[in-house]
């Protein structure tokens, strides 16, 4: 099928109103890739779907399709030893919850007998062990409950009870030492409750500063009396974050197991979403199932084209490839000759999609190869080329792949050049395309070709009906009648006199024998039209004994629907007796095998490095030092300069060497790089005062930390009391000492220096510093 048919028939705009009534995002991504088969077979299965599901929604008026994910990329994460996330977990769950729920529907269903709809959710897998897994451990809301473990209630409850132990003794602050604060309240920076302290009193308060205002006024201080509280605290929150990813880990490996099993019901919730958004598209348009043949017949009763509204569409018979293989449309334009060739276009290729076309039932639709339009206005500005031009040259692409597989739609043939020329161009090029089998719609102004249709066998003509009246086209398709200007009517209408019309009228010369033959070929139509007449007549006679009959039948379906709805009921009770039961007993089981299941440290540890090496490792991006005169200008003690390696303001303190200076930068003495500094303002001469420091009893810190032989848990616990005690120290960086060994000590204390708020950078150290046995950490 060629691509360039898709554009002008505007498909994509149908895809666009299927891809709405989908209910998944898997739905919509199948809809994308919907496009016309010339498969008969595999469209005769494509609309026995879409009638299926149709049949569905007619007796149910819908199909629980809620909460279903594209959860395949986590599925294939989880395959390569990956941890989702809990929404992820999440996802998964609700989407085994809504295949069960189709998979009950479709059960439930005794009538009508829906073979492919059983046999998608046959494939549907009830994965109840895994959806109770997931949902007993996270809450609706993507969060991982306390009940998800025994070490994580425990967890949780420690951490409760430190932060309203720290918050009691930070609010006694609040009261007896108002004076001293900025404001009465705890707020927190670096995740430990703080106090807003005035700067007078920094001293009188002691403890750790974590921030300052932008003025410096105030100092965001941790009172040394809830230091320890705060430690607990957090490593109470350390421990819950360990335990949190045990547990998702834990969930991602029973996700991975059951692998196949989620492809597969993914796989089949997909089509059946796509079916039903076929079937609901055909239900809002009234649309209904072709039946498909591949010879070329087209039968549509009352077709509407489904890109136009609903009040203002005109409905029309159109049948072609049995009696006749092209219609000739002729007469004026403005008269709905372009919406007929489009309207047939696009049932076409919505029929070869497995889509039902807006018709009435027993509608036939035909399998083409191809479909060829030359529709609209195609001058290219680009090429140099006219209107003329364009048609003919899209003309004759199309006439170098006509056969008799082949629907050709032709719009206003042979126009823009000399009207002689043209029409005889026309018919040439109908000729052409009718010798060889093709099925044509053609449009056309010229009155040469009106009577074209009654000396070719197998073409007929076809006009849009226009009411004199009012002057407007009805868009009424009136098959076997050509196309009249009703130039002299119109005018007449108008108030032209009548001697004019006269004169006008006796100016036209006619060929007598194409009159002639297009009057008997009325004469005969209008034959035709009585005898359909007279049969419509006893046609709708037996219909009124049908419906007479139907009513009658339809009190007894009652009846019978009645007796199978209590059956159900009664069925129904039972199955959930049934799982009861099954609940109960799965219970007592889950009982007997509590805390059976256990994971070793080591194998959590690897795991977790594996995934950790999995991670991109990213390249931070070096600041950019601008204002380079600025770096040139003579500092002395006192100058207020930006530290630009770490983006702060300090003061000078005094030059170490020609290159270096000692720079005061908040609580922390720093040595710096004549070209890290950027001079900012000079004050008068400053005069250094003696600084309060808290120190605590560990001050005296080595640069070093050996945590050689230590156990995975203590060793991260000595790494964070040290990296603060350092901190204090003002070291401006540290070595850390883990040996090389199996690489999980070495994992964590990266891990650790990656989430840690004022360590900069870590690396691993130099062959004069000990090789990948130690990690230099710097601080910010």
């Amino acid at each position: 099928m060629n691509q360039r048919i898709f554009h002008v028939l505007e498909y994509n705009k149908i895809l666009e109103m299927v891809s709405k009534q989908a209910a998944s995002s898997l739905g919509k991504e199948r809809v994308k890739a919907l496009k016309p088969s010339t498969d008969l077979e595999e469209v005769i299965n494509w609309q026995e779907e879409t009638d299926e599901a149709a049949d569905v929604l007619r007796l149910k008026g819908n199909v629980p399709l809620g909460g279903i994910f594209d959860i395949k990329p986590s599925i294939k994460r989880t395959m390569i030893g990956g941890v989702l996330n809990p929404q992820e977990c999440l996802d998964i769950a609700s989407t085994i919850y809504g295949g069960k729920q189709m998979k009950q529907f479709v059960e439930s269903m005794e009538e009508p007998e829906l073979p492919i709809l059983r046999e998608l959710t046959d494939q549907i897998v009830s994965l109840n062990e895994l959806e109770r897994q997931i949902k007993s451990r996270i809450d609706d809301h993507g969060h991982v409950m306390d009940g998800a473990s025994d070490k994580l209630r425990t967890i949780r409850s420690s951490i409760r009870s430190n932060e309203s132990r720290v918050r009691d003794k930070l609010d006694s602050y609040t009261k007896t030492k108002a004076k001293m604060l900025s404001d009465a309240i705890v707020t927190i920076r670096n995740d430990r409750y703080v106090l807003p302290v005035k700067q007078e009193y920094r001293g009188a308060i002691g403890g750790i500063v974590h921030d300052q205002s932008a003025s410096g006024a105030t100092l965001f201080m941790e009172p040394q009396t809830v230091v320890d509280l705060n430690n607990q605290l957090q490593q109470a929150r350390v421990q819950e974050k360990h335990e949190i990813e045990r547990i998702l880990q834990q969930l991602s490996q029973l996700i991975a197991e059951d692998q196949s099993f989620l492809y597969q019901n993914v796989e089949a919730l997909t089509q059946i979403d796509f079916m039903f958004a076929r079937a609901k598209l055909g239900q809002s348009m009234k649309a209904s199932k072709p039946s498909m043949n591949d010879r070329g017949i087209i039968k549509m009763k009352q077709a509407r084209h489904p890109l136009i509204s609903e009040e203002e569409v005109v409905a029309n018979d159109i049948e072609l490839g049995e009696s006749y293989t092209s219609i000739v449309i002729t007469g004026p334009n403005t008269g709905g000759k372009t919406v007929t060739l489009k309207l047939v276009g696009l049932c076409t290729l919505m029929a070869q999609s497995g889509l039902q076309v807006p018709a009435l039932d027993g509608c036939e639709m035909a399998i083409f190869s191809n479909v060829f339009a030359d529709i609209g206005d195609e001058q290219s500005i680009e090429q140099s080329l006219s209107t003329f031009s364009s048609h003919m040259t899209n003309i004759v692409s199309i006439l170098k792949q006509v056969d008799d597989r082949t629907l050709v739609l032709f719009d206003e043939l042979g126009a823009g050049t000399d009207p002689q020329e043209g029409a005889a161009l026309a018919m040439a090029i109908l000729d052409e395309v009718v010798q060889r089998g093709a099925r044509i719609i053609a449009t056309t102004h010229y009155p040469e070709l009106k009577a074209y249709g009654y000396n070719r066998e197998g073409v007929v003509n076809a006009s849009v009906e226009f009411d004199v009246e009012t002057l407007k086209p009805t868009y009424r398709l009136l098959i076997g009648v050509p196309g009249r200007s009703n130039a002299f009517e119109i005018s007449k209408r108008l108030g032209l006199d009548s001697s004019i019309i006269q004169k006008a009228k006796s100016q036209i010369g006619t060929d007598s024998r194409s009159v002639e033959n297009m009057i008997a070929s009325l004469e005969e139509s209008r034959r035709g039209a009585d005898r359909d007449y007279e049969q419509a007549e006893q046609t709708l006679q037996e219909a009124e004994e049908l419906r007479s009959e139907l009513e009658k039948q339809w009190a007894m379906f009652e009846k019978k629907k009645e007796n199978l709805y209590k059956k159900a009921e009664e069925k129904a009770e039972k199955a959930i007796q049934k799982a009861r039961d099954e609940a109960e007993d799965i219970v007592t089981e889950l009982k007997n095998m509590k805390n059976q299941a256990t994971i070793k440290e080591h194998e959590w540890i690897e795991a977790r490095k594996m995934l950790e090496d999995a991670q991109p490792h990213l390249t931070k991006k070096q600041p950019n030092v601008k204002q380079q005169s600025k770096t040139n200008k003579e500092l002395q003690a006192g100058d207020e300069v930006k530290l630009l390696t770490l983006n702060q303001n300090g003061t000078i303190l005094e030059k170490v060497s020609e290159s270096e200076y000692q720079v005061q930068v908040g609580i922390m003495k720093v040595k710096a790089k004549r070209k890290d500094l950027e001079f900012v303002k000079r004050e008068k001469p400053l005069v250094e005062k003696p600084m309060a420091t808290v120190k605590g009893a560990g001050y005296h810190v080595k640069p070093e930390l050996d945590l050689r032989g230590e156990r995975f848990e203590d060793a991260l616990l000595q790494l964070e009391k040290y990296v603060d005690d350092a901190l204090l120290a003002g070291y401006p960086r540290v070595s850390i000492i883990h040996g090389k060994g199996t690489g999980a000590l070495r994992s964590g204390v990266q891990s650790f220096a990656k989430k840690h708020p004022h360590i900069s950078d870590h690396r691993a150290g130099g062959m004069n510093e000990g090789g990948s046995g130690v990690t230099i950490l710097e601080f910010r």
